[in-house]
């Protein structure tokens, strides 16, 4: 099985602001650019399941549109990370202070009132359970039930790739920042685990 985790193409914000769950459009042009890049190497029949905040349904309806063979189905799991009201600020704005007691307490403190690291990975990490231990049958996938050799892509965003990337490696909780991956895909672009 092969799991193809797609960040949506570039959102229509200001660099430098907070934007987890904030819901914006990505730029067109960067969205069909990527969706023509990954139309032509994801296999036939893959399961596909993206994240429900524009940015990411932009990019899955342009790849529908290409790869009519393609079935999306939605999922709440694979939103970003909830920042609260840090949500639509500058980064900058937000200060030193406050991004150093999320730091401290990386795994469970609540960044501007929003999502614990920890809850964050709790639910990525029950969507990918879901994959790894093939019950889809029994959830809201019941129209597709993929065996464990099916490939599946998610197209989501970096928060979540970085999550999977640690359940990928068998960590289901990390207590520090310096734990959490730097790495991840650029806008419009994917990374595929085995």
């Amino acid at each position: 099985m092969k799991l193809w985790l797609v960040r949506h193409a570039r959102p229509l914000i200001e660099a430098g602001v907070c934007y987890g769950q904030l819901d914006m459009a990505a730029d067109a042009q960067a969205t069909r650019l990527c969706a023509q890049a990954l139309a032509q190497v994801l296999p036939p029949g893959i399961a596909a399941v993206t994240s429900p905040l524009q940015r990411c349904e932009q990019l899955a309806h342009v790849l529908l549109g290409l790869r009519p063979d393609l079935t999306f189905k939605t999922d709440d799991r694979l939103r970003e990370m909830n920042f609260g009201g840090w949500e639509g600020r500058r980064w900058d704005a937000i200060g030193p202070a406050a991004l150093d007691a999320w730091v401290a307490d990386f795994a469970r403190h609540r960044p501007g009132g929003g999502e614990s690291v920890q809850a964050f990975m709790q639910r990525v990490a029950a969507l990918w359970d879901e994959l790894v231990d093939g019950a889809w049958d029994n959830g809201p996938y019941e129209a597709r039930a993929p065996a464990a050799d099916t490939n599946t892509v998610w197209i989501t965003h970096a928060g979540v790739i970085r999550a999977a990337t640690l359940l990928h490696r068998g960590l289901r909780r990390i207590t520090r920042a310096d734990q959490w991956p730097t790495a991840t895909p650029g806008f419009g672009a994917w990374t595929v685990l085995a």
